[in-house]
């Protein structure tokens, strides 16, 4: 994986962290919003200021609570990110000037060996030049102030990363050079986790990387942001590289209420879209929900490849009359996309990982499958001889030849006349040979009809 400058933004609640970030990745990853304490985990994003480009990680407000709380917790990942950075920017609200506890980070950030960089936020105006004299207290170099909304002193942010960035920016040039003869690799695996609150999917994703990298608690809706972390899986003495996506718990909408609930089921809708495959992870102790049934079909609907884990396996009660259930309810309820995969597994103790992240990896293969033109017209002509589309009101629909349009979901274009009144079961019958015969068991396909136009019509 690329090798960038890594820098990290903290402060305390509600200063701009997250409107900085955005602004850098020039993308609304983070949730932005005015009630303090909306950004939990850490999240990581590339970012490019005035073309000096840094890996950027957000953080939760710094806040002084014990360790075992959710503040706590959220703490101590912020920590672990400024130790883990090469440089921090530690940022200040401007128009509330100096408060006791930005005196406190400013003591802790002292301690560490991460260079910091002091950063005044909402600078502008009269007031924010207050603030910005107050921080000459905290003991630190020339602050730099800005409006991390408006973009307002970008210039001076470079001049301050860029003795700090460029080295990194060197190391990614040459190395670019010396591959540049090499055959270009597959991309990372993008591997989004979706499911109820309190499913396990954080301390899944703990588990699978070996590091409490994400803030996991008996506390549902801890995660709000979709939070990428990129991952090199090991199998037989191959590596292979995953960007993880966890989401927040997705509930049924109409228990949906708080914007803040809203905006996160949006991002972890977002990270869907985004992802090639998307594992449902149920809690084996609670069974399947018709909710899980209504994000799977979302799933689905957007023509992603879909794994449905039973998460917790280790303590579910009647293992095997559960499996089979879920695995009816699953047929039944997915009646669309026939054959996608059912496996149990458990974050806490990691069994069962490894056959998951395999699993997905074949999924990936079989969504991202082109079949060649001659091999898929066989195919048809086999599948409308042994079964020719009806004759609705006595005129004969006829069905020349078929070709792949895309890959990612598969997705097909059948040519012919009068395909519009075509029945859906003749569709669904061409679609589920294509499964058995073509191998597109477990992903959903697409098929779409042409008319061929006559020239004698008119």
């Amino acid at each position: 994986m690329s090798r960038f400058a890594t820098i990290a933004i903290v402060g305390r609640p509600n200063v701009g962290k997250s409107t900085l970030f955005n602004r850098l990745v020039g993308k609304r990853l983070a949730l932005v919003d005015d009630q303090p304490g909306v950004t939990r985990d850490r999240r990581e994003g590339d970012a490019n200021l005035l073309g000096l480009e840094f890996r950027i990680v957000d953080t939760a407000g710094f806040e002084d609570q014990d360790a075992a709380t959710l503040p706590g917790r959220m703490r101590v990942q912020t920590e672990k990110a400024v130790r883990e950075a090469d440089a921090a920017l530690f940022m200040i609200d401007g128009r509330a000037g100096v408060v006791p506890l930005d005196e406190e980070i400013a003591r802790w950030l002292r301690s560490e060996d991460t260079p910091i960089i002091l950063v005044v936020n909402k600078a502008e105006g009269k007031q924010g030049e207050n603030g910005l004299m107050e921080s000459y207290s905290l003991g630190f170099d020339n602050p730099v102030a800005l409006s991390a909304e408006h973009g307002d002193g970008m210039v001076d942010l470079f001049d301050l990363l860029r003795p700090i960035v460029e080295p990194f920016d060197e190391i990614e040039k040459e190395v670019a050079a010396a591959s540049d003869d090499e055959d270009a690799p597959l991309g990372p695996m993008k591997l989004a986790i979706v499911g109820r609150p309190n499913a396990g999917k954080s301390t899944l994703i703990n588990r699978m990387i070996g590091e409490d990298r994400l803030i996991t608690g008996p506390e549902a809706g801890i995660t709000r942001d979709s939070i990428r972390v990129d991952w090199k899986w090991e199998d037989d003495g191959e590596v292979h590289e995953i960007q993880l996506f966890d989401t927040a718990g997705m509930r049924k909408r109409a228990k949906v209420q708080d914007k803040l609930e809203k905006m996160s089921v949006a991002d972890a809708l977002h990270a869907v879209d985004f992802a090639e495959v998307v594992v449902l992870l149920l809690d084996a102790t609670k069974g399947l929900e018709s909710q899980d049934l209504h994000i799977a079909d979302r799933v689905l609907q957007e023509g992603r490849a879909l794994v449905v884990a039973l998460n917790k396996w280790d303590v579910a009660e009647e293992p095997s009359s559960l499996f089979n259930g879920v695995r009816g309810a699953l047929e039944d309820g997915l009646s669309q996309v026939k054959g996608v995969p059912v496996l149990t597994i458990s974050g806490a103790t990691g069994k069962g990982i490894d056959t998951l992240v395999r699993v997905a990896f074949e999924q990936r293969a079989i969504w991202t499958n082109r079949v060649s033109t001659s091999t898929l017209n066989r195919w048809f002509e086999r599948a409308v001889d042994a079964n020719p589309p009806p004759a609705p009101g006595g005129k004969r629909i006829k069905l020349r030849y078929i070709t792949q349009a895309r890959t990612r979901p598969p997705t097909f274009v059948v040519f012919g006349t009068r395909t519009d009144s075509l029945p859906g079961s003749y569709e669904r019958y061409l679609v589920n040979g294509m499964r058995k015969e073509l191998g597109f068991q477990g992903v959903p396909v697409r098929l779409n009809f042409r008319n061929s136009r006559n020239p004698y019509d008119e």
